[in-house]
């Protein structure tokens, strides 16, 4: 007892404090093991071979859709050589700023594919209602001034309405004569439309287009997604462009213009990855597509 009746506790009778030292010794404080730690623990062991399994299944399936897949970076691309499409002369590229500034005097001179020159480029221009592809502008002027002939395409949101994306890539893009009809580049379903409510937004896209431009819209999409969701007669009438990577042959069996037959050429002038393209048709009649092609060459794709 002290004076004031209170006990003296010494600091050799507190244990379990911290790891002070006290009289010459230390405690140890044991951490408790994470939550994921304690669950296995808590687990059987055929619950975690199963969950093993799972994982590795995931994995696997992963592993295969982003390497090997028709739609994926693909390993033959990554690791071997580009395969060309037999029996197609006309040759073409899409570009965007993902292939940063281009050297367009080295592609011009030295761009080829398969041996064969670059005919034609679709370029991105829009994206939704409200973004423009920052190189479009260059990238469309640059495409003229140097010969080839030039396409401009709009990515479909899920986060608008088609009426405004129709609406801002018309006000974006300035199509003139001897260019190829727009693009409309579909890949993705909103959520909270359904499969009918989808098709009736895409065809107010193409038809709001159309009617400003004279012509029908090209739509490009994979073709897994052309089979779930735009495959309907309604949109036979519109050009297709069709994304089906290393096939001998394109397994849509509808008519078709433009075939993306990988996302991993290499071309003078571009630093990185560029997509290749061939076109299902001479040259002339890729030039019959074009916009004004009556005017230019007496002729059109499209007859009254």
């Amino acid at each position: 007892m002290t004076k004031n009746g209170k006990r003296s506790v010494s600091h050799s009778s507190v244990k379990g404090r911290g790891t002070h030292k006290v009289q010459g010794s230390k405690f140890r404080v044991h951490k408790k093991p994470n939550i994921f730690v304690r669950l296995l623990q808590l687990m059987p062991g055929w619950a975690v071979w199963i969950g093993g399994g799972a994982i590795l299944a995931l994995y696997i399936y992963f592993f295969y859709y982003i390497f090997v897949s028709p739609f994926g970076f693909r390993w033959r691309a990554l690791y071997g050589d580009v395969s060309y499409p037999a029996g197609y002369e006309i040759h073409g590229i899409d570009i965007s700023h993902h292939q940063g500034n281009i050297d367009w005097d080295e592609l011009r001179d030295k761009g080829l594919i398969d041996e064969r020159p670059i005919r034609f480029i679709m370029i991105k221009a829009t994206e939704g209602a409200s973004r423009v592809d920052e190189n479009f502008r260059d990238n469309f002027h640059q495409a003229r001034e140097h010969g080839f002939t030039r396409g401009a395409y709009h990515f479909y949101s899920v986060h608008s309405s088609a009426r405004d994306q129709a609406n801002f890539f018309i006000r974006k893009v300035k199509l003139e004569k001897g260019d190829l009809p727009p693009v409309l580049d579909v890949e993705h379903k909103p959520k909270q439309q359904s499969p009918q409510e989808f098709k009736q937004s895409i065809l107010e896209w193409l038809r709001i287009v159309e009617e400003y431009y004279g012509v029908k819209p090209i739509i490009y999409t994979y073709y897994k997604f052309k089979m779930q969701y735009l495959d309907d007669p309604v949109f036979d009438p519109y050009p297709y462009w069709i994304a089906h990577y290393y096939v001998e042959k394109v397994e849509y069996k509808g008519a078709w213009k433009f075939w993306q037959h990988t996302d991993a050429g290499r071309l003078p002038g571009i630093k990185g990855k560029v997509d290749f393209n061939i076109y299902n048709g001479s040259f002339y009649e890729l030039r019959k597509l074009t916009i004004g092609a009556r005017e230019l060459i007496g002729e059109d794709a499209y007859k009254d």
